[in-house]
């Protein structure tokens, strides 16, 4: 896998667990919020009066379903306006720890090991000797070999390696058909589909493992680029 791949995986499951965890949250302030106000909205019912004391905080206790809030839930008073308005509060961290986190603790788990994995494969990674390098390729005369960003060796068919040869050999990264077919079937008349043929297959395995691509030029010329 290519490292920018590995990058992209790394961002999409930290903003999976984030997202995961945030909904989890929302949910559970939404819900807290609920019995709160519906416990709050109950013991002044049966107080019949405007004034918070013990027996309100008791009658509010015994009105909550969630029962993780009774004595954590605090209740205030507004004194702002004319009229009597009472809310019941608890902090960021009791929604939080009442929350379902279980899911994006998995999701964060997942980013950590694949973290691990993205930094021990880097670490490991065959370090590349001095050669021709076009957009993330290597290709090494000692051994004639190409070679990919992470140091594994790129497989090429006969074909297909005498035409990267070829691509990597021109100034300029492009030949024309001609060149091609005279290089390759020197002595066939007509290698335009074997030509194609060739092309069609190598497409893959060079984006697969480099930055290049492969562009006609109405199948007159071949170029190699960077995408």
């Amino acid at each position: 896998m290519k490292q920018r791949y590995a990058v992209v995986v790394l961002f999409a499951l930290i903003i999976a667990s984030s997202f995961t965890s945030l909904d989890s949250y929302r949910y559970t302030s939404r819900m807290v919020s609920e019995d709160m106000d519906r416990a709050l909205a109950l013991a002044l019912e049966e107080q019949q009066g405007d004034v918070i004391s013990q027996d309100t905080i008791r009658t509010f206790n015994s009105h909550l379903q969630i029962a993780e809030l009774r004595g954590k839930a605090t209740l205030a008073v507004d004194t702002r306006g004319q009229k009597f308005k009472a809310y019941a509060h608890c902090s960021e961290a009791i929604i939080f720890s009442l929350s379902d986190q279980r899911p994006a603790a998995i999701l964060w788990v997942l980013t950590g090991f694949w973290a691990i994995f993205m930094w021990y494969r880097r670490s490991a990674a065959i370090p590349l000797p001095c050669g021709n390098v076009f957009g993330g390729l290597t290709y090494l005369e000692e051994n004639s070999c190409f070679y990919a960003a992470d140091g594994q060796q790129v497989q090429l068919t006969p074909m297909q390696h005498q035409l990267m040869e070829m691509f990597f050999q021109s100034p300029s990264h492009s030949l024309t058909k001609a060149e091609i077919c005279d290089a390759l079937w020197p002595k066939k008349p007509d290698a335009s589909e074997t030509l194609y043929t060739l092309i069609r297959r190598l497409k893959p395995v060079i984006e697969q493992h480099s930055d290049l691509r492969i562009e006609s030029d109405r199948s007159r010329a071949y170029r190699l680029t960077i995408k």
